[in-house]
C-alpha cells in the first residue's frame, strides 16, 4: 500500500479540512500497552511513515475507553482487561486543528489473534472458517456458497 503513503500528505489537509467543519472538535485515544518485561507495543500503519502508539478516533456516541478498546482491536489484536488508566491529555492542534488525544495506559491484556496449524485449529472455529483454510490450504475447489 505505498500509494496510500504517497497519497496521505496531499488529502491529509482535505480531510483536516472535512473534520473541523463537520465536527469542530475531535477526540482521538492511544493507547500505552506494556507486556510482562516493560515493553512498548507500537504499530506501523500501511498509510503513515514511522511506529505509533495505536489508537485512532473516538466515534460520535462512543464512549472513549470503548474507542480504545476498539482501535486496539483492530490495530494490534490485543483485548483489554479491565480498565485502562487515562495517563494524559493532549492538544493536536499542530497537526489536527480542534483535535484532542486521550493517552490510556494498559497493564492487563491478552491477545484476540492467534496462530494454529491447519491439522490443530481450535474446537471452536466456525465450520464456514474451517472450510476456507481446507480448501485454500488443500488445493481443493472453494464451495460458491460461504
Amino acid at each position: 500500500m505505498l500509494w496510500l503513503r504517497r497519497l496521505e500528505p496531499l488529502l491529509r489537509p482535505l480531510i483536516q479540512l472535512y473534520s473541523a467543519l463537520r465536527r469542530g472538535l475531535t477526540l482521538g485515544v492511544r493507547g500505552l500497552v506494556t507486556d510482562g518485561d516493560g515493553r512498548v507495543l507500537l504499530v506501523e500503519h500501511t498509510y503513515l511513515p514511522g511506529w505509533y502508539l495505536p489508537g485512532g478516533g473516538v466515534e460520535r456516541g462512543e464512549l472513549a475507553e470503548q474507542a480504545l478498546c476498539r482501535e486496539l482491536v483492530e490495530e494490534a489484536g490485543v483485548k483489554v482487561i479491565g480498565r485502562p488508566c487515562l495517563v494524559s491529555i493532549h492538544s493536536n492542534e499542530k497537526k489536527h486543528p480542534g483535535d484532542h488525544v486521550l493517552v490510556y495506559r494498559v497493564d492487563a491484556w491478552t491477545p484476540c489473534a492467534a496462530w494454529y496449524a491447519p491439522d490443530a485449529l481450535p474446537p471452536n472455529v466456525t465450520p464456514a472458517t474451517r472450510r476456507r483454510i481446507e480448501e485454500a490450504l488443500g488445493g481443493g475447489e472453494a464451495d460458491e456458497r460461504w
